[in-house]
């Protein structure tokens, strides 16, 4: 693994590293700022992905030629590689998926069915994506039985004290980001699953934003499931996992049917499979897998840690230089957040400083986010999200402020 200081020395040979931060936009280098929408992908990653289709296209578990079982070898150990980033106890208990949304859903239409009855209440947080609320209301809704939100302080960090007390008797799962998208905000996940454990309630744990950014040991945390997506640590769209405690997943019935979940079947019954086949009906996406675990090899060459300080690092400086701006209101100032900051501009809406923006070259995502109802709690129709990876730059912030200037300049 690299020094502490490797990102910094080397920042222009691991950018040269993503060929897509060599594109030009309107004319001007890009600049990608939306990486809590989508990171951008190293070449080793696409490689990976190009690879599998001109060397090992096959199916997976289904054969006993060459191909079939070099693919089920680099398919299977991608397997391994996230159960050690995530620290998982054991590898069949992580089930590949679409991504977070699906797992999400995988957990709603399996766990939750079986578990939910009329009356119980799911507890969430006012942070969550659209994906960690809506599955629970319709299963909610399904099952008569209540959603519950947990509200923010000012400062945009969770209400500890009010979760604590919504964890009522009757409260059966707490489903909460671990980062928040909009704001940024580090969820402590570690204490939150403890107090939830401590009445006996489930605990999932929404870690698309997570994984990129600081190191998620599931062990430690203690939840029973967490969900996360590939597309945001580097890796390939469509794909992603879920975590989930071998007892738990052992007692949920399949999501879907079809192929490779199953052991036997006759006419008259079908006999599942074991973990963590009973979950992954079909033939899967294996070369996005296998580049999803490119992609992991190389946050971990990089080193967790070392990403973490130097997102930090463009955080603390974006920070300090947008406060200088009197038009610039920060929504979320949490203590603990990570390399993202959502803002607006005075009077102006945020769609049209960001059209403005994108002229300059430079990617920002804006709008809610798929956090209405966020939005909705701090009357904001939207906000400006600009959200940085490593391989981002002190130069490419200097770009934002010049051109937020710009925007200020027209409408202002």
């Amino acid at each position: 693994m690299p020094g502490s200081d490797y990102i910094s020395t080397h920042i222009n040979e691991i950018r040269a590293g993503f060929p897509i931060l060599q594109t030009k936009v309107y004319d001007k280098p890009l600049v990608y700022f939306d990486n809590a929408a989508t990171s951008q992908k190293p070449q080793v990653v696409i490689d990976a992905l190009v690879n599998y289709y001109t060397t090992l296209n096959s199916n997976v578990h289904r054969g006993v030629h060459f191909l079939s079982q070099q693919a089920t070898t680099a398919f299977e150990d991608v397997r391994e590689k996230i159960r050690r980033f995530i620290n998982a106890r054991h590898r069949h208990e992580i089930i590949y998926t679409r991504g977070c949304t699906e797992s999400i859903n995988l957990v709603a239409g399996t766990w939750g069915r079986a578990n939910i009855r009329t009356g119980d209440e799911i507890l969430i947080t006012t942070f969550e994506h659209h994906s960690n609320l809506v599955p629970w209301q319709m299963l909610c809704e399904e099952k008569g039985a209540r959603l519950i939100v947990c509200p923010l302080l000012p400062d945009g960090s969770l209400d500890m004290d009010a979760l604590e007390r919504l964890m009522g008797p009757r409260t059966r799962l707490l489903s909460v980001t671990h980062i928040s998208n909009s704001l940024g905000t580090i969820n402590p996940v570690h204490e939150i699953t403890r107090l939830a454990h401590q009445k006996g309630i489930v605990v999932l744990i929404d870690g698309a934003q997570a994984l990129s950014h600081e190191t998620v040991d599931v062990q430690e945390i203690g939840c029973d499931f967490y969900a996360f997506s590939a597309h945001k640590v580097y890796g390939p769209m469509g794909i992603g996992g879920l975590y989930g405690r071998e007892e738990l997943l052992n007692a949920m019935p399949p999501y879907q049917g079809g192929g490779e979940m199953i052991k036997r079947v006759t006419f008259e019954k079908t006999f599942y499979n074991e973990l963590p086949f009973k979950f992954e009906a079909g033939t899967p996406n294996v070369g996005d897998v296998i580049a999803f675990g490119a992609a992991l090899d190389y946050v971990s060459d990089l080193g967790i840690e070392a990403i973490a300080r130097r997102e930090n690092y463009l955080l603390n400086y974006a920070t300090e230089a947008l406060k200088k701006d009197r038009h610039i209101r920060i929504v979320g100032e949490a203590p603990r957040k990570a390399s993202l900051i959502s803002f607006n501009i005075d009077q102006i809406h945020s769609f049209d400083a960001g059209t403005i923006i994108d002229r300059f070259g430079i990617a920002v995502r804006t709008g809610t986010h798929c956090t209405q109802p966020l939005m909705d709690s701090l009357g904001l129709s939207g906000t400006i999200r600009a959200s940085f990876a490593f391989y981002n730059t002190i130069e490419e912030i200097d770009r934002l402020i010049e051109a937020i200037g710009k925007v200020e300049e027209l409408f202002l």
